[in-house]
């Protein structure tokens, strides 16, 4: 094959591509096919989808510092030393969807879907810095399944009876939480409305800043999981009485509706998902008897904790019960690259030096290896 021929001789790893290319290469006239000059996502149109543009690096810390980001995208992120993202026809979607949105009326849930590696996360990622641009409250769950199968701890709840808390895991996203919105909670001074009682000694009395529930589920772990049912609630409220917008985005969704999780109990049994704490808050907010916000929630077949669905679609993977807690839902699919994605994502990687072309043709056999798969295509050119 051809990229064997380009490789062939190199001590390096195959899958990197590198060749002795050509010293002269124009890369910076080929700078306007695949990067935007408009960094500002709530101005991203479908002129410049198939485009990337850069994420601050002030706002990459504040939103991405604690999840969002897939992880072999981050070892990317920092070998480029830049966060650049597509612009692609999902987002832009919802986007103009939610500029067009009267919010008086109840939340909209759009629901993404698509093969493995196409790119659902990122999309994710994407409107996650459009609703920072846009000053909403984030309440973003970077991947469900870390809870259903490696949760950090799990301890008995003392507000339901057998349900279990998984204190650590509530704690480290109350950090993540406060990461994404504390400059913005600070700012619109919301409080709570009623007293919380945690212990004889220590509550969270009526009038008190919100961030005060996340500083005490992040102090008190042990009650990080009946703060955040209490933080969600409070947002709600909030949102409806038109103080704040909130912009719920969870990936992995539908590992809240999974038959199991690999969480046992004392007696070695697993349990359902609907028996941890942390189930019922997200389910709650992702209904539509709220208004002022949005759900933008990601459902993949990886979510699952053993079976492997042979369908990517909604009606499977949320199972009957999610499938009608999400009705009516918004669904948007999540394909892989066409043509003119993939141009710029090559185009990209040459800018980079991350892949050198010695041979022309190197990309019709690229996308024939990957498929015009996003994930695919970054490993194979990834190093080792």
């Amino acid at each position: 094959m051809m990229i064997r021929r380009i490789i062939r001789g190199m001590s390096y790893s195959p899958r990197a591509l590198y060749s002795t290319a050509t010293a002269n290469a124009p890369v910076t006239e080929k700078f306007d096919e695949f990067r935007t000059i408009e960094q500002n996502p709530a101005k991203h149109s479908r002129a410049a989808l198939s485009r990337f543009y850069t994420v601050p690096v002030e706002v990459r810390k504040q939103i991405f510092a604690h999840g969002g980001l897939p992880k072999n995208f981050e070892k990317q992120v920092k070998t480029f030393n830049e966060c650049c993202l597509m612009v692609r026809q999902p987002a832009v979607e919802i986007i103009e969807h939610l500029q067009r949105t009267n919010f008086e009326r109840p939340v909209n849930r759009f629901v993404l879907y698509g093969e493995d590696g196409a790119g659902k996360s990122l999309t994710l990622a994407h409107l996650l810095h459009y609703g920072h641009q846009q000053q909403y409250v984030l309440v973003h769950v970077p991947w469900v399944p870390n809870w259903m199968k490696r949760a950090r701890e799990t301890a008995n709840s003392s507000t339901i009876d057998g349900a279990l808390d998984l204190p650590l895991d509530g704690a480290a996203w109350l950090v993540h939480f406060k990461s994404q919105n504390g400059p913005l909670l600070n700012k619109l001074g919301l409080t709570v409305s009623r007293d919380y009682v945690w212990t004889k000694r220590e509550t969270t009395p009526s009038g008190a800043p919100l961030l005060a529930l996340v500083e005490h589920g992040i102090s008190r772990a042990k009650f990080a999981c009946d703060a955040i049912a209490a933080l969600l609630h409070e947002l709600k409220q909030h949102s409806c009485s038109g103080r704040v917008k909130t912009m719920v985005l969870i990936d992995g969704y539908n590992a809240f509706f999974h038959p199991h999780t690999r969480i046992l109990t004392e007696n070695k049994v697993r349990i359902t998902p609907d028996r941890i704490t942390l189930t019922r808050p997200f389910l709650d907010i992702t209904r539509n008897d709220w208004t002022n916000g949005v759900c933008v929630l990601a459902v993949d077949r990886l979510a699952l904790t053993e079976e492997r669905m042979a369908s990517c679609l909604p009606k499977y993977l949320l199972y009957r019960e999610g499938f009608e807690h999400l009705d009516p839902f918004v669904p948007i699919r999540v394909d892989g690259y066409n043509d003119s994605e993939y141009h710029s994502c090559i185009q990209y990687y040459l800018d980079r030096k991350w892949i050198q072309a010695a041979e022309p043709g190197f990309e019709v056999e690229l996308k024939m290896l990957s498929c015009q798969n996003p994930y695919q295509l970054m490993q194979l050119c990834s190093s080792l």
